[in-house]
């Protein structure tokens, strides 16, 4: 079939392109599709018209036979049965004129898309042709060098210059350590609170005892920040 539409290939075995539809065929062949849709749109109304003129003769036919004029009457039926066969032959004059046309558009349509996939088959074998495998190889080395490059400028750059490359990473942990056990140290110091309770005595024995009379006493020596301090470690290590 694609021998038919495209010809076979000369001797020496080179694929050349398929032959396009001449400027000339391609016209000739829309205007014979046109043509064609032309006389099926003119068969179209002549059936239409005869259709119109069947229901005229059928319509004169009641008439006459109303009057009781037989012979007029079986003139219009003949008439009728006439029309009735040219209709039947336009009919089947119709549905060859769409065939014929939809078989001319079929090929225009088979033989553009099969020309369409045959130069698009010999455009991709010359795309391979130009692109060898060597040169794709090639292209993905100087990409991973590429990458390589840009990996060895990223660690360069995140590298610390100035005073801040000199400093120690090991002993700014150290001097962070010490200062959180000097910080947990002082929140060891600090005296805990310690709730004050006082027992409620009855009202009633409150009135019973006997009044003693207060003496005043001596205040006890006030304790120096050391012995408080040292108060509450007890006190903590007691709990």
């Amino acid at each position: 079939m694609f021998k038919r539409l495209f010809g076979s290939s000369d001797k020496g075995g080179s694929s050349a392109p398929p032959p396009q539809p001449g400027g000339q065929v391609a016209k000739r062949t829309i205007d014979t599709i046109q043509s064609l849709a032309d006389h099926e749109e003119q068969l179209e109304k002549r059936k239409e018209l005869l259709e119109k003129r069947m229901e005229g003769e059928l319509q004169k036919a009641r008439d006459y036979n109303n009057q009781k004029k037989k012979s007029q009457a079986l003139q219009c039926l003949k008439k009728k049965k006439m029309l009735e066969n040219e209709v039947g032959k336009i009919d089947n004059m119709i549905m060859r004129v769409i065939e014929q046309r939809n078989m001319m558009e079929g090929q225009r349509t088979t033989v553009e898309v099969v020309s369409t996939m045959h130069r698009a088959a010999m455009d991709s074998k010359q795309n391979m042709k130009a692109m060898k495998i060597e040169n794709v190889d090639k292209v993905m080395d100087e990409i991973n060098e590429s990458n390589e490059q840009m990996t060895q400028i990223n660690d360069v750059m995140a590298n610390p210059i100035g005073g801040a490359r000199d400093i120690d990473e090991d002993e700014l942990n150290e001097e962070l350590e010490m200062l959180e056990e000097t910080e947990l140290d002082q929140q060891l110091l600090q005296p805990a609170a310690t709730p004050s309770y006082t027992p409620k005595q009855p009202q009633q024995e409150q009135q019973q005892l006997p009044s003693v009379p207060q003496r005043q006493q001596k205040a006890p020596p006030k304790k120096t920040q050391e012995e408080e301090e040292l108060e509450a470690l007890q006190a903590e290590m007691a709990l």
